[in-house]
Formats: C-alpha cells, sequence, structure tokens
C-alpha cells in the first residue's frame, strides 16, 4: 500500500550511445574540458523509522573496546555516535533484472532521453540524438495508456522496490510510433509527428486520444489510481535538462535558460503536487557537473550557479503555493576521475586505471581527496560532491533530501568496480543521501557491481543484509581502506561492518567496536578478485572485549556480522 507521509520538515548524460534507449557518459565529457515551506511529504529513512528503538526499553550500558593492537590499518566503530536512519532507496537502479535483484534492488527508476518526449497516452517515444531522433514504440507498453510505466512499476513493486517515475516537462511528447527515421524528414514535424504537453489542468484519469495535447497532471493521477497503492511511486521532473539542445535538438532548437527551466520545473511540480499530494518530487535531474553549474551554459547564467538558482526559486515557489514543490535535489554523477590516461567509467583495468576507480568514490565526500579530472583541474580542489550539494540545500531550501539517480564507476569485470560500487554504497549509507540508482554503461555484464550489491544486501544468499542505521566508523587510512557500519532499528545489537581493502596487498586489520553490549560471535565474508560473488571467510579473530584482528585481501570487500 501507499505509504502515508506526514508533513513534519518537510546523480549519463543519457546523451548517449548509440541505441534506441539512450544512456552513457559522453555528455559529461564533452560538458566542458531560503527556507521553503514544510507543507508536502517527509522521508525520515520510512514511516516510524524508530519506532523499534523507541519501543526497545532502556539501553545497555557502553562497553569500551579492548586494545587490538597494533596492524597495517586500524578500523574504530563506534554504534553510538553518528546514529541515523539509512534510506532504504539508496540501493537502485535504472536496469533491474528482478531474477537476479530481487531483494538487493531497492529502487527501480524509469528514467533517462526516451523519457522526455514520452507519450503516456499511447506509449510513443522520441530517442533523440541516441537513435536517428525516431519517434517509434521502444519502450513498450502497448496501446494503453501508461502501459510502459505500468510494465516497469509493476514488477518494482511485486519485488519489494519503489519506483521512481519520469514526468516530461520539456513540452512536446511524440504522436506516433512509426519507427521511420528523423522525424525531421517530416514536413512541419513540429506539429505533424508531436502533441503539446501540458502540466494541466485536467480531470480524470482517462485521456482523450483525440486531441493534440497531452497532460501530466492526468498521467500522474492515473498512476496514483492505478499503480500507488501496490508501493512507493515517486516522481522526476524530466530528465538533464542541461542537454535537452543535444539530445533532443528537433524539439528544443535553442538553449535552455535558467528562466524557462525553472518556470517548467515550478509548473509541472505544481502539476505532480496537485494530483498527488504526498509524492515525492525529484528535480533537477542534472546530468553532471557543467549541467549543476551554470545549466551547460545557458545563455543566461550570468556567472550564478545553476543549483542555487533553481533550488532557491523552487522554495520560493514553494512559499508561494503553501506546498512543497521540490522533495529531493536530484544529480547524475559519472566521475571524470581519470587513470593511465582514460576515464574511470570505461571497461579498462589496468593498474593505474583500477586504482583510480578504487579511489574515485572518495571525491563523493572526502573534502582531503584531489582526483585527477577535468573538474578539479577547473575548481582547483576537492569536489566532495556531497557536503557540496547539501551546503546549497541548506542555504537555499533546508530538508530537501539528495538523490543520484544515475551513477557508474565502471570496470563491471574487474575487483576495482566491486571495490568502487561498494565504496559509493556505503558512502550513501553514511552521508544520509536518499535515493541513488546505478545506470549500466559499456560492455560488461558488470558481475562484480552485483557482487557488491550482494555484500550490502545478500551477502550469504540468505538475505543477510547490511543495517538500516548508520554508525561512525573511521580508518586511518583512507587512500587504502575504507570502512562502513551499521545496527538494525529492530534488532540494536547487530553490528554490521564493511571493509574495503583499496591496496594491491593484503592488509592486516584491527578492529575495535565501541556498543552497547559486548559483541562476540562473528562470521564474514568476502568479494575478491577470485570470484565475482561473496564468499565465506575466516571469522575474525577476538583478541579482548570487542577488540577483533582480521586479514583483508588484496583488493577486497569484505561483511563482518557480529552479534551478541
Amino acid at each position: 500500500m501507499r505509504t502515508t507521509l506526514v508533513a513534519a520538515l518537510l546523480l549519463v548524460a543519457c546523451d548517449g550511445t548509440s541505441t534506441p534507449d539512450g544512456g552513457g557518459p559522453d555528455a559529461a565529457a564533452r560538458d566542458g574540458g531560503g527556507a521553503g515551506v514544510d507543507a508536502g511529504p517527509d522521508f525520515d529513512g520510512g514511516p516510524d523509522f524508530d519506532a523499534g528503538r523507541r519501543d526497545a526499553g532502556p539501553p545497555a550500558a557502553v562497553v569500551t573496546p579492548d586494545d587490538p593492537g597494533d596492524g597495517d590499518v586500524a578500523l574504530v566503530i563506534d554504534t553510538t555516535a553518528d546514529d541515523h536512519p539509512i534510506s532504504e532507496y539508496i540501493y537502485g537502479s535504472n536496469q533491474p533484472e528482478w531474477d537476479r535483484d530481487r531483494g538487493r534492488v531497492t529502487l527501480a527508476r524509469s528514467g533517462g532521453n526516451r523519457w522526455s518526449a514520452y507519450n503516456w497516452e499511447t506509449n510513443a517515444s522520441n530517442a533523440g540524438s541516441d537513435y536517428m531522433h525516431q519517434n517509434d514504440g521502444y519502450l513498450g507498453g502497448g496501446d494503453a495508456p501508461g502501459g510502459a510505466i505500468r510494465d516497469r512499476v509493476e514488477p518494482a513493486h511485486a519485488a519489494g522496490a519503489a519506483a521512481l517515475v519520469t514526468v516530461p516537462i520539456l513540452g512536446y511528447v511524440s504522436a506516433d510510433k512509426n519507427g521511420d527515421g528523423d522525424v525531421a524528414a517530416t514536413p512541419s514535424y513540429l506539429t505533424a509527428r508531436f502533441h503539446e504537453s501540458r502540466p494541466g489542468p485536467s480531470t480524470g484519469t482517462t485521456p482523450d486520444t483525440s486531441d493534440a495535447v497531452v497532460y501530466q497532471d492526468q498521467m500522474v493521477r492515473w498512476i496514483e489510481q492505478e499503480l500507488a497503492p501496490g508501493g512507493e511511486v515517486f516522481y522526476s521532473l524530466d530528465n538533464e535538462p542541461g542537454l535537452w539542445g543535444d539530445t533532443h535538438a528537433r524539439l528544443r532548437p535553442t538553449r535552455l535558460t535558467y528562466a524557462e527551466h525553472v518556470m517548467r520545473s515550478v509548473d509541472f511540480a505544481t502539476a505532480v503536487r496537485s494530483a498527488a499530494p504526498d509524492g515525492l518530487i525529484f528535480g533537477p535531474v542534472s546530468y553532471g557537473w557543467q549541467g549543476m553549474v551554470n545549466l551547460q551554459d545557458a545563455p543566461d547564467a550570468g556567472g550564478e550557479d545553476y543549483l542555487d538558482r533553481f533550488l532557491r526559486e523552487m522554495s520560493d515557489a514553494s512559499d508561494a503555493a503553501g506546498a512543497r514543490l521540490l522533495d529531493v535535489l536530484d544529480v547524475h554523477w559519472y566521475p571524470e576521475a581519470r587513470g593511465d590516461g582514460q576515464r574511470i567509467v570505461g571497461d579498462g583495468s589496468s593498474d593505474g586505471l583500477a586504482a583510480a576507480r578504487a579511489q574515485a568514490p572518495r571525491s563523493l565526500w572526502d573534502p582531503s581527496y584531489t582526483e585527477s579530472s577535468w573538474i578539479t583541474d577547473v575548481i582547483g580542489h576537492p569536489i566532495a560532491l556531497i557536503p557540496y550539494l547539501r551546503g546549497k540545500i541548506d542555504a537555499r531550501y533546508p530538508g530537501t533530501r539528495i538523490s543520484i539517480s544515475e551513477y557508474y564507476y565502471g570496470g563491471g569485470d574487474h575487483i576495482s568496480g566491486g571495490l568502487a560500487q561498494a565504496a559509493v554504497l556505503g558512502v550513501f549509507g553514511r552521508e544520509d543521501v536518499f535515493a541513488a540508482a546505478l545506470w549500466h554503461i559499456g560492455s560488461t555484464d558488470d558481475r562484480f557491481i552485483h557482487a557488491a550489491f550482494a555484500m550490502f544486501r545478500d551477502v550469504d544468499g540468505a538475505g543477510t543484509r547490511f543495517g538500516d542505521r548508520s554508525a561512525r566508523a573511521t580508518t586511518d587510512d583512507d587512500a587504502a581502506s575504507a570502512v562502513f557500519a551499521s545496527t538494525d532499528t529492530d534488532d540494536a545489537t547487530r553490528v554490521v561492518v564493511v571493509a574495503i581493502n583499496r591496496s594491491g596487498a593484503a592488509q592486516d586489520a584491527r578492529i575495535a567496536i565501541t556498543h552497547r553490549g559486548e559483541v562476540g560471535a562473528a562470521r564474514a565474508w568476502q568479494l575478491t578478485a577470485a570470484m565475482a560473488a561473496p564468499v565465506d571467510a575466516t571469522a575474525p579473530e577476538r583478541v579482548g572485549v570487542n577488540a577483533f584482528r582480521a586479514t583483508l585481501p588484496p583488493m577486497s570487500v569484505t561483511t563482518f556480522v557480529f552479534v551478541p
């Protein structure tokens, strides 16, 4: 059932590969060498997320760990510090395969260039520059209204996952499924091959397919009636607007301005809110760094940062509307970091490239780490993306959450891809990201990336997973290692730790755990280059009260489960 949300405190550049559905990091490579009202939905990890903690009775006394001794790396865990819920929606995918991903993937996004001109009345769409700018029925769904959406949302709900649906705001949607190549070959194609897309107002949930207008509030109302009762549905304000002039040049021949994009975002968000009062709205779905900074060189940028402008005006519009029009600041992140002269998002696995890939997740949070990329060359300092986004939110629209609805770190068939993916999932939980969704690119089968998901979501094949509350976890060597820790809302005695060895040599790890009560028995599973799956490993040796030692193999991920 759709969860009732209460009003409280309230990263593809899919430009493409030459495929009909779009997606890929190429556009990111060419992009340049005030408080709102509290009306609207609130998420703090999920409804009644702290209920188990509140009803659990007096907490056990805090146990200070013994000294675990010296080692190559010291991993220090304190479950009494930095305790906060981990959003269940960070384990998302744009291309879930439910036979494999059921229980692992928690959010399925329907996004990419195809959805910018998606006509929900007929399921027609336009491929843009990804495939000859043609109109066709590639998204499936038949001819029934919303069929392509239903085909994606219902399987997600059946697997226990939420769904993120794209609301087209570009202004036109495809009028046919002819599949006859570039629509520009048709005289007056804009009126002959497309319908106007309006935010509203409309009535009911049955579209009038005889007119030349498609209403997006009606689409959302239909989703709320037909699909939202089966599980969570969130709404995204289109896809990568800074690249519309490239990906959808037939519909957007002139460069998008700040003013127009904000106007469209406000108008369509207002329509979404009217049709889904409790729905979460994501935006602006920026494709990458230049999209965030200046909307891909918008003509009216005037030196003002675009996310600053977007957040400020969405906050002002929410104040005027008396309802929150943006719940989640959403961006895409395909790292520009390089190693051995190559961008890490590719399939390569040379030593230098693998090392850069393993380090790259640090740019999500670490103010002391400077990657090798054109971005750091331009800004002259570390990226620290999530704190960067949070600072803008705190200054201009407090209460807005963070989403990275497309990302990919490459090396899907190499252990370095698994290391990067595991670190990314750990960072998302620790840094309080609300939602995230992997977008596969390249030619690999991503087996190590899927194994990294398993290290957090199903490490033993029987559903054992990382907890739903984050705890403080630190390493004395961020370059060589990473560590993440969790507890559970319904069982605060269980501690799960994920440790990552980024180096090419085994590390003798010393683990000290401050916890309310003693931790005792532990099991371990490891992901190494030998096999793209979690494998039972030697349990950590207990060397004192809440003190352990363990060996972390070269280039590996280890999940430890500690119980009383």
